[in-house]
């Protein structure tokens, strides 16, 4: 299915597409630079790769991007996109759930989001500078801590505290930051371990019961 192409990716094409033709060649060539990422890396990234892969002439690609940097901006805010829709998702899935339903389910959205992409997620976090990808990660940990904050003031006995907004902060921001790690890192842990230890990790902080 082809995907609606975001205001930010707007922001970094040099032509901005009006007809169903031009908007095409632009999923086009936004499809293959994650093609190229994924298979060569940020340092194999290159235009002529792109356009190779897209069956284009470098010329056309320029009509719509002016750089190397243009493209891959628009494969990572496909990819933030991507991620946060299967964790709103599966969030918006398990609103009535207890609290360890709704920790492993979203822990396991999120592993599937990050794992479906990891060249590109290694890109964003271990490539590209830090102040390029700063408002594309604020802006993903800000809707899903919205989220989750939305969640706990549903549930009263969700926690203990009652400042929801500083409790989905410290959720979020845990549970993002183990779940870049284990995809990246590869740990000897198995899938369901981690989750298992995510939600004990996040009950533990809740303080409610994290058997199932």
């Amino acid at each position: 299915m082809t995907r609606a192409i975001t205001r930010i990716q707007f922001a970094s094409m040099r032509r901005q597409p009006q007809q169903a033709r031009s908007k095409a060649m632009v999923e086009r060539i936004i499809e293959a630079g994650r093609a190229v990422l994924m298979r060569d890396g940020y340092e194999g990234f290159s235009t002529n790769r792109v356009a190779g892969e897209a069956g284009i002439s470098p010329g056309s690609l320029y009509q719509y991007f002016p750089d190397k940097a243009a493209i891959v901006s628009a494969v990572v805010d496909r990819h933030s996109d991507a991620v946060a829709e299967r964790v709103a998702a599966a969030l918006a899935d398990r609103i009535g759930d207890a609290g360890p339903g709704m920790i492993r389910a979203t822990t396991a959205a999120l592993l599937g989001a990050l794992g479906a992409d990891v060249e590109v997620l290694r890109v964003v976090m271990e490539e590209l500078p830090a102040a390029r990808n700063r408002d594309r990660r604020t802006a993903l940990e800000r809707r899903v801590r919205e989220l989750v904050t939305a969640y706990l003031a549903a549930r009263p006995g969700a926690t203990r505290s009652v400042d929801h907004t500083t409790t989905a902060w410290v959720l979020v921001m845990a549970i993002e930051h183990l779940t870049v790690r284990y995809v990246l890192d590869r740990p000897d842990i198995a899938r369901d371990a981690f989750l298992d230890e995510v939600v004990a990790l996040c009950g533990g902080y809740l303080g409610i019961p994290t058997l199932p």
